[in-house]
This record gives C-alpha cells, structure tokens and sequence, in this order.
C-alpha cells in the first residue's frame, strides 16, 4: 500500500501499513485488542509527513484519498497539502477526492522541508519527484512518541501543521510520532505494551485524561491505578528512554463537575500528577495552562492554545531528550 520509493521521505510512521490502513497509528496486528473508537483515530494518518532536502524548486506528489467526510473537525482535519521550511509556510495546495497530483513550490533556501498531508482525507502517497533539480530524504532525526488524545491529535487546530506535536518537533528537530486518538486514548494497557514494544524512541510523552472524565468515566482511584500501570508497561519497553507527562489542561465544564463516579477533572488531574511523580518521570501540570478564552469549542485548543502547550509541553519534551 505504500510504495517503497515514496517511504525513504515518510516520516511519523511507527508501523507498516495493514488491516487496510496504509499508515495506521497503532500496530494493525495487534489490532483487535484495541477499543474500536481508539483503532477508528488511529486510522487516520495524523502526523505523517514527507521530510526532503535539496535544491530543487518544486516537487510533484501524486496521491490517492479516501474520502471527504471530515466529520466533527471539517477542514482543520486536514484537506490540502501543505510545505513548511522551519517555522514558516510556503506553499498549500488542495487535495481532490481519488487519485490526484499536485506541484508544491519549495521556496527559496536548502535546508529540511516538511510536507504535511490532507490528514482527513486518508491519503496515500503514490509518487514524489522534483521539479527543476533534486531533492533527497531529510537526515533522520530523533523519534518522540507522542501519546495523546485529541488535543494530541491536534483537536480544533486550523490544521495538521498547527498542532501542538508538530510545532514542537518542527522547532527542536524531533520525529514526532503522533499517537493522539481523539475521543479515546484513556490510558489502555494495550496502547502502552505498543508503545513499549517499538524501537527504543529518544522520548515518550503521555498526556490524556479528559476522555476518562466523560466519555468512560472514571474513578479518582482508578485513574491513579491506571496511570500506575501504564507508566509501569512504558518503563518495562523503554527503562532508559525519558517520559514526560503532562497533565490535562482546563475544560471549563469539567474541572469541579463530577462525573458518575464522583470523580471531578481536577481530581483526575491530580491522580496523573501524583503517579507521574512517585515514577520520577518529568511532569508537565496543564493546569492553568490555558484559559477558557483559548478553547473555542470550549474543550479543545485552537492554533494559539496549540502554540502555548508547544512551547510548554514540547518544550519540556526536547528538554527531557537534551535537545533544548
């Protein structure tokens, strides 16, 4: 499903396509032990991206979709394709429904570009070739696993470049591998024998919570068992790698509302907190992080809300890995 002279410029994907999906988000083998809703995000490649350098002025990237129902998230959900060089755009082009092409300038200059795909349409990159001179793979850089729910997977940013994880792996030169799964990502065990059983990564961020407020509540006690035993699965993978949690950041409707369990996000928050500090990974506390002001949904962040957890989410992550 993914042509082997495309996959030397993929980067942000942890395993072979499979079960239909050409660049699924958690292992396709492992498949059925999955919740269905954390299997249904993670088959949308959030965080794929094309990384190239050289001196050609354009590349032409021929493509197939899957489909144009973007659901909840509409065209923040990622329609078009779009190059970036550092911090800065250059060029954004419209993907089409089926098979298509498309020519993206690279702009002046010869370091990394970065490609972002039409993330809610499916894609699947056919071809890419330069135009007016040549371009190779981008150098590797070091792999972060980024373990998340929407607010990871980039939940109500304008798009697939402005979410929190690629921000922060644009900025500190990260191969950020996203694992948000929106509407789940509540701390299953299954997620973490995954990420434990991969490549040993540089860093592993983990920041989830509010799905267990709402949409499988859960006890403070619980949380706190959970968040125990995931963290206890990541370091039995990975005992050298770096762990950086971050905590859940505000959700005006959540924070003193307790859910059927009794349980309030901030008491789920401070269950995540004091786990993450009897393992003595590096904490990040979301609270007071943002303000209500910067959730137009009023659960989600948008592009400035993603710009401040890069800066303090990310940051601490390139920290933790000695980039920063």
């Amino acid at each position: 499903m993914r042509p082997e002279s495309v996959e030397p410029y993929v980067r942000g994907a942890a395993w072979p396509s499979g079960a239909g999906v050409s660049y699924p988000r958690a292992d396709p083998a492992d498949m059925s032990r999955l919740p269905i809703d954390t299997w249904a995000t993670a088959s949308l490649p959030v965080g794929i991206r094309l990384e190239l350098v050289g001196d050609a002025g354009a590349i032409r990237v021929t493509y197939r979709t899957e489909t144009d129902d973007l659901g909840y998230r509409g065209p923040g959900a990622g329609t078009t394709f779009a190059v970036w060089r550092g911090d800065a755009p250059v060029d954004e082009q419209k993907a089409s429904l089926g098979k298509g092409a498309v020519e993206l300038s690279l702009g002046p200059g010869d370091g990394r570009v970065v490609v972002y795909l039409p993330e809610g349409m499916k894609p699947t990159v056919l071809g890419i070739e330069a135009v007016g001179g040549s371009i190779e793979p981008a150098p590797r850089q070091p792999r972060w696993l980024c373990y998340g729910d929407s607010l990871a997977e980039g939940w109500i940013a304008s798009g697939p470049s402005g979410a929190w994880p690629a921000i922060a792996g644009r900025r500190h030169g990260l191969d950020h591998v996203n694992l948000g799964y929106a509407g789940s990502a509540r701390g299953e065990l299954v997620s973490a024998e995954q990420i434990a059983s991969l490549d040993a990564p540089a860093v592993v961020s983990v920041s989830h919570g509010t799905n267990c407020w709402t949409r499988i509540p859960h006890s403070v006690d619980q949380m706190t068992a959970n968040t125990r035993a995931f963290l206890d699965v990541l370091r039995q993978g990975h005992p050298d790698t770096p762990i950086v949690v971050c905590s859940p950041v505000v959700r005006p409707d959540a924070e003193a509302t307790p859910n059927r369990l009794g349980a309030t996000l901030a008491g789920l928050r401070g269950a995540i907190e004091t786990v993450a500090r009897e393992f003595g990974v590096t904490l990040v506390s979301g609270d007071g992080l943002l303000t209500a002001d910067q959730l137009p949904d009023r659960i989600h962040p948008g592009d400035e809300g993603h710009e401040v957890m890069a800066d303090a989410f990310g940051g601490a992550v390139a920290r933790a890995a000695g980039i920063a």
